[in-house]
C-alpha cells in the first residue's frame, strides 16, 4: 500500500498541478471537450493510463464535460499515486484539445 503524504507534500505537489484543485482527500480537474465523442476518447485515454498504473479515478461524464477524482482509498488520501496518474493525464490534455471547464 502507498503512503499517504503530509500535509506539506500535498502543497508541493499541487503546485505542480495548478489546473487541479482539492477537494478534501482527493484532487479533482473538470475538462469541457467539443463534443460528448470526444469526452469519450479523454475518458478512454484515462482508463488506459489508469490501468497501467493500476490505479483507478473517479470519473464523471455530463455530455462534453469530464471531472476526474484521484484519490487512494487503501491509504485514506492522497499519494504519490495520485499526484502521478495526474501528471500523466495533464500531459495528454493538450494533444486531446481539451480546455479547463468553465464554472
Amino acid at each position: 500500500m502507498a503512503d499517504r503524504l503530509t500535509e506539506a507534500q500535498i502543497a508541493e505537489h499541487m503546485e505542480r498541478l495548478p489546473q487541479w484543485e482539492r477537494d478534501g482527500d482527493r484532487i479533482v480537474r473538470d475538462f469541457q471537450f467539443a463534443d460528448f465523442v470526444a469526452a469519450l476518447g479523454f475518458i478512454v485515454e484515462v482508463g488506459a493510463l489508469a490501468e497501467r498504473a493500476n490505479h483507478h479515478p473517479e470519473i464523471t461524464n455530463t455530455y462534453s464535460h469530464v471531472r476526474l477524482a484521484f484519490s487512494t482509498h487503501d491509504a485514506g488520501g492522497l499519494t504519490e499515486m495520485d499526484f502521478k496518474l495526474a501528471e500523466a493525464v495533464s500531459s495528454r490534455v493538450p494533444w486531446l484539445r481539451a480546455t479547463p471547464a468553465q464554472d
